[in-house]
């Protein structure tokens, strides 16, 4: 199948020779061609230029384009998308004064989570999952990690695991797994929190490893959840099973787990709400990803990632949902790039560098994905009429977006 979009007002995040990331001050800068054309061949990109050089061979399809723009899909690499049922009963509670602390510690938040994902089948879960995954794709996102952490049983992690496979398989996105068993500390093991961490890495990770049911570990460090010293253990064991690292740090408390995570080599450290001038030098000359998820500071209504320090620090920054039924129950990447905009102060050229080759990076996937460059897969946005792609994020409210191709295709 050989497609050709023609007239394109203005071609986004084009990137002749491979690029790992974008950092610091080129951050700001995002190329584009415009009066653009674009080749598509069965699933890669195969050309792309002026129109002046628009090739006249022939073609299974043309696309006018005019008026409209092409960018890569998002690429949203924090997400819990597989859960059961929802938590609006928290919102309320918040809306009334409680914190997500005194939530979490009258029964809800992920615990509340891992009760109703133990008590639903298997096959339910994908279902629940699987519309959501068709929603944020229409919503132009074109590959998404997922975690596991609604279980906190052996079973029921392995449950999630297997429905984001069944996922991977079922859909054309491309899908990431992540191993959170260290999301929180199940009831029926409240006083023995050396006793979970030794079924994770002993019955757990063996599993999970045995059937590839993940690529990534991650653990949820935070005051109340899990210490430097258990992440250091849940990270090491994960790495002996070929399970790359990750970490949810930084979200309410600092406690030194960027470091750790630097110093295990860590993909991303993601939330980073509260960052000291130590995690800032802790990252530089690393090769770990900072992610931010404002949707999360939105909802709960805490401090958002400080974009310009990291930036302004020569630091590259990736944007992800962190979708999840109690802290960010919206999986928009469209509405991520418009709050790191309004309320983050970051430029739309560095918006959609975070969420485009930066989330690739923070997935592994920089060389497929994140940037319109020949031999990569045509996952791409193609956008309504719009004046600019500033618009995109002005217009935080409205669906700018007209069709999402997925390795080629229309998304399903």
């Amino acid at each position: 199948m050989k497609l050709l979009f023609k007239n394109i007002k203005e071609l986004l995040q084009v990137r002749s020779e491979p690029i790992t990331w974008v950092a610091g001050e080129a951050m700001k800068t995002l190329p584009s061609i415009q009066n653009a054309f674009l080749c598509i061949e069965d699933d890669l990109i195969t050309d792309f230029g002026k129109m002046a050089d628009c090739p006249q061979k022939s073609f299974d399809e043309i696309i006018d384009a005019t008026g409209k723009m092409i960018l890569p899909a998002w690429c949203d690499s924090h997400t819990h998308l597989v859960f059961a049922g929802n938590r609006e009963g928290e919102f309320v509670d918040r809306i009334k004064g409680l914190s997500y602390e005194e939530i979490a510690n009258k029964g809800g938040g992920i615990l509340n989570s891992a009760q109703k994902l133990n008590q639903t089948s298997e096959e339910s879960l994908f279902e629940q999952s699987a519309k959501r995954l068709e929603e944020v794709m229409q919503l132009g996102t074109g590959a998404i990690e997922i975690k596991s952490g609604y279980g906190l049983t052996l079973e029921g992690e392995l449950k999630m695991l297997r429905v984001i496979k069944k996922l991977k398989e079922s859909y054309p996105i491309e899908v990431k797994a992540t191993f959170l068993g260290a999301h929180a500390i199940p009831a029926t093991y409240k006083d023995d929190k050396s006793g979970y961490l030794k079924m994770l890495i002993e019955e757990a990770m063996p599993r999970i490893a045995q059937e590839k049911l993940a690529e990534y570990v991650d653990i949820f460090c935070e005051k109340g959840y899990f210490s430097i010293e258990d992440t250091e253990l849940i990270l090491a064991a994960g790495k002996q099973h070929g399970l790359i690292p990750k970490i949810h740090v930084n979200q309410f408390t600092v406690m030194g787990g960027v470091a750790t995570a630097i110093k295990h080599q860590a993909l991303s450290v993601d939330h980073l709400k509260e960052l000291e001038d130590a995690d800032i030098e802790a990252l530089k000359g690393s090769s770990t990803m900072p992610v931010a998820l404002p949707s999360c500071s939105f909802f709960l209504g805490i401090p958002y990632t400080p974009a310009r320090r990291l930036i302004e620090a020569g630091l590259p920054l990736a944007l992800a949902t962190d979708y999840n039924p109690g802290s960010a129950p919206s999986g928009n990447m469209n509405f991520v790039v418009a709050t790191a905009c309004i309320k983050m102060k970051m430029t739309p050229e560095e918006a959609i560098n975070a969420a485009t080759l930066n989330g690739a990076y923070a997935m592994g996937l920089e060389k497929e994905l994140g940037s319109i460059t020949i031999g990569k897969k045509a996952n791409l946005i193609l956008t309504k009429a719009i004046s600019s792609y500033a618009f995109i994020p002005y217009s935080f409210g409205e669906n700018q977006i007209e069709k999402v191709y997925i390795k080629g295709k229309i998304a399903p």
